[in-house]
């Protein structure tokens, strides 16, 4: 994440409650694959508070992985919310919400997500400039 997108992430965090995991890792790197990370995962209805990945299970809950872009709605960030619903499908979550967190929408290509009913594009302003 960088200095843009985490105040996105917790102003959208703090609308809707439950416990940040910021970074939370869904796929390992080995010697057939690359890591993979998605910029965050929050577990509804738990402790307004954050925790590190290595402190939760997300087995049973209801989560919301949050992806985000300090930009336009893209493809880049519209193929992460899309993979990311399904690389944490293995942690066996009860519900996967996946939020493609953006600044501004793009026209052309927001209708596209349609057919994926999970994926959810939410407009955050911009970090103030300091």
């Amino acid at each position: 994440m960088s200095k843009h997108e985490t105040p996105m992430i917790r102003a959208y965090w703090g609308k809707v409650g439950g416990t940040l995991v910021e970074e939370f890792p869904v796929v390992r790197r080995s010697a057939s694959a690359s890591g993979r990370w998605v910029d965050a995962i929050i577990i509804r209805r738990g402790r307004h508070r954050i925790r590190h990945w290595s402190e939760v299970s997300l087995e049973g809950k209801d989560i919301i992985v949050v992806q985000a872009k300090a930009s336009r709605l893209g493809m880049y960030l519209m193929g992460q919310a899309v993979f990311s619903e399904m690389l944490v499908k293995p942690f066996r979550p009860r519900s996967i919400r996946s939020i493609a967190l953006c600044t501004r929408d793009d026209s052309a290509l927001r209708p596209l997500l349609k057919r994926f009913r999970n994926i959810e594009v939410v407009l955050m302003p911009p970090a103030p400039k300091r």
